[in-house]
């Protein structure tokens, strides 16, 4: 894993930062706000960029490439668009990893240090607080959606195969 610095005032990262689609509705003061939270992080294909019950404290945007999420060893998803955002459950509820994230191909990250919220400065802090559950609840609300839909299928599918004869 390579890791850039904090990326700060970098105004050339805070336009790539607006291109995410899940950034991109956010006005540019929140964006500089979480900025200053984020690194750059790069991974080889193959390389683990979290382990399931594992800690700890970061929250990653997908910038390139593809990764793969695994549950007990089964891999359950992957995420390849640009601005995927994933190992939200962990900083929300605090608990360990659910699951791994494993770099499929090479993969570059934005990878946000949670944590280093509470070292901002008041005003800085309730932007950038403002911004990750803004996030926080776009993406739940997504995945709701999509869980919903594949729990309607994964249904329909087992009354299919209930009724077939035996």
């Amino acid at each position: 894993m390579k890791q850039s610095d904090y990326l700060q005032d970098n105004l050339e990262i805070v336009k790539s930062l607006r291109k995410l689609p899940i950034l991109q509705s956010m006005e540019e003061r929140h964006v500089k706000g979480l900025a200053k939270l984020c690194r750059i992080t790069q991974y080889d294909s193959g390389e683990t960029i979290f382990e399931e019950d594992k800690f700890d404290k970061f929250l990653y945007f997908l910038i390139s490439g593809k990764v793969k999420i695994v549950k007990k060893g089964t891999e359950v998803g992957t995420f390849d668009r640009v601005g995927d955002v994933f190992g939200e459950m962990a900083v929300i509820d605090s608990k360990a990893r659910s699951a791994s994230v494993i770099a499929a191909t090479a993969v570059n990250c934005l990878k946000m240090d949670i944590s280093y919220l509470e070292q901002l400065p008041e005003n800085e802090r309730e932007t950038a607080a403002y911004v990750v559950y803004r996030v926080f609840c776009d993406i739940l609300s997504t995945r709701l959606r999509q869980t919903t839909e594949e729990l309607i299928k994964a249904k329909d599918e087992i009354k299919r195969l209930q009724s077939l004869p035996q």
